[in-house]
């Protein structure tokens, strides 16, 4: 999101968890420049002091999310790096038209053929959607160009999750309420209360595509065959089985729909600095 305290409140969380160091990129002209409903968390005081320690008190202090992502794929391993995209797709479509520069002597798209292991992506929707014959999913259309050149012309294996993932798993408010009580102020359990009505058990759409990305290989998801994305002028996403795609979406059994959910709950409700050891 391109407002300023957007990547301040990434860095709150981060700080949370015991992660203050993590890099933080911000998106320049990008197509979402609202406050939303939570983003001033990142700038309550109690006193002189934020209420929530961090250190990146704006965005403009950020770098450029296209150069670090360039810097941070230019210095890892070939092959090593996995990247989920959750929201819209600026960012990684900026790097994939990226030039060569200082930082590497490789374009953006040879970069990430160079260096990414696959893209776990949340966009579009790859099974009917009940009462809607023809739906676009908001990830895509909010900026439709930028979803089209990374889903059509990504250049290693994508994996996507679509809207019919996340809708059917949905996060129960009374882990929100129970689970991140031990402490009085909670950034995470905070925001999702200032987003959501109350007793709202939001569905997990981004959280699908960070579950596989992380543990890809733990059976919570089934992979389609092999094949190709494509993307319609209207922003309609569909599917094209190729042997020879490089692109997969997930789909999910109700077994696996029961163990998603529980595994979503045990990992994302953990105090920082412990594991969640629920999740298998």
């Amino acid at each position: 999101k391109d407002h300023p305290w957007s990547a301040a409140l990434v860095d709150v969380i981060n700080t949370f968890y015991g992660r203050p160091d993590i890099p933080i990129g911000a998106v320049r002209n990008g197509v979402t420049p609202s406050e939303g409903k939570f983003l001033g968390l990142a700038v309550e005081k109690k006193g002189k002091s934020w209420r929530y320690a961090h250190d990146l008190e704006s965005g403009r202090q950020a770098p450029d999310a296209t150069t670090l992502l360039r810097q941070t794929l230019a210095s890892a391993p070939d092959h090593s790096t996995v990247l989920v995209q959750v929201g819209f797709s600026t960012n990684l479509a900026r790097l994939l038209a990226s030039k060569p520069d200082d930082i590497s002597p490789l374009s953006g798209r040879d970069l990430i053929r160079k260096k990414v292991r696959f893209l776990s992506a949340m966009a579009g929707s790859f099974a009917p959607v009940p009462g809607r014959v023809r739906h676009r999913e908001y990830n895509v259309v909010q900026d439709l160009d930028a979803a089209r050149a990374v889903l059509t012309s990504w250049p290693t294996p994508l994996i996507a999750s679509g809207y019919e993932i996340g809708i059917r798993v949905r996060f129960p408010h009374e882990s929100i309420e129970k689970d991140f009580a031990y402490t009085a102020d909670h950034p995470v359990a905070e925001c999702y209360r200032r987003y959501c009505e109350p007793e709202h058990d939001r569905p997990c759409w981004d959280l699908t595509s960070v579950l596989v990305a992380v543990y890809p290989d733990r059976g919570y998801f089934t992979l389609s065959p092999p094949g190709r994305i494509h993307v319609a002028e209207d922003g309609y996403v569909f599917f094209e089985e190729d042997p020879k795609g490089n692109c997969r979406y997930l789909r999910m059994s109700a077994i696996q729909q029961a163990r998603v959910r529980e595994a979503l709950v045990q990992l994302a409700s953990q105090p920082p600095g412990t594991k969640a050891e629920g999740a298998r």
